[in-house]
């Protein structure tokens, strides 16, 4: 493909996408060369980017990643390839939800273990409370490789963040990328939080009404998440390794 100047909407999101893995990447929520985030290009509604399949997620850099549209093909002038359950989930959800400008989908150990529970995410933590009400499920139905589950797993999702793909993983949505990855670090760490303490007996849950107000609270009418956290995790990741900007 021909360069793309260095302030044009599509470089910009390579940018923040290719920082999005690596910092996935840095958390140890990769899962060898599996799992996907996607970022739809602004003006470009029907084109988002993606992972070529065969790179860990700490290889990703920005000119590495692969433009196609919301059918599953790959643009002109490229050469790579896409896992296919990435065509399957991502590209049902940019399909449906305009406003889902990132999605997320990993398979990070404490997010499988809480998925398998029967009982989802429980309001043990702060974190936790962030999900009440605001939490899909998604039953395990194999490989999502097919259109039709496609379909399913966007009416699961609805309008919520996040969701949990039962004995599967995690995926959020983000209006930005920022967004995307900020709701999924909390979910991590609610599940985290979830896994270690069902290792006791003894545990204290808020009463409802705390639960419900803290849930209301930490949803914020819905306020976008990400703004202050995303320019510091790329202070962090620029004093790491920078190279994700190629």
């Amino acid at each position: 493909m021909p360069p793309l100047p260095s302030d044009s909407p599509e470089s910009v999101t390579r940018m923040h996408l290719a920082a999005c893995y690596r910092l996935c990447a840095l958390n140890q929520w990769d899962d060898l060369i599996y799992t996907h985030i996607s970022a739809a290009i602004p003006g470009e509604p029907e084109h988002y980017l993606i992972n070529p399949f065969g790179m860990q997620f700490d290889e990703i850099t920005a000119s590495s990643l692969l433009k196609v549209n919301v059918q599953g093909e790959l643009l002109p002038h490229q050469s790579g390839m896409v896992n296919p359950t990435g065509f399957a989930i991502h590209g049902a959800i940019h399909r449906a939800r305009a406003n889902a400008q990132c999605v997320m989908h990993l398979h990070n150990t404490a997010g499988i273990a809480v998925s398998a529970q029967r009982d989802g995410l429980l309001p043990l933590s702060q974190h936790a409370m962030r999900f009440m009400g605001h939490l899909g499920y998604h039953d395990y139905e194999g490989l999502a490789l097919t259109e039709s589950e496609g379909v399913r797993l966007v009416a699961d999702l609805g309008s919520y963040p996040a969701m949990l793909l039962r004995n599967h993983g995690t995926l959020t949505v983000g209006r930005t990328i920022a967004e995307a990855y900020v709701v999924m670090a909390t979910l991590i760490k609610a599940c985290e939080i979830q896994v270690a303490a069902l290792s006791s007996p003894n545990l204290i849950t808020p009463e409802p009404a705390i639960i419900t107000k803290a849930a209301a609270d930490l949803h914020d009418f819905g306020a976008e998440e990400g703004a202050l956290e995303w320019p510091a995790l790329l202070r962090k990741l620029d004093r790491i390794d920078p190279s994700y900007k190629q």
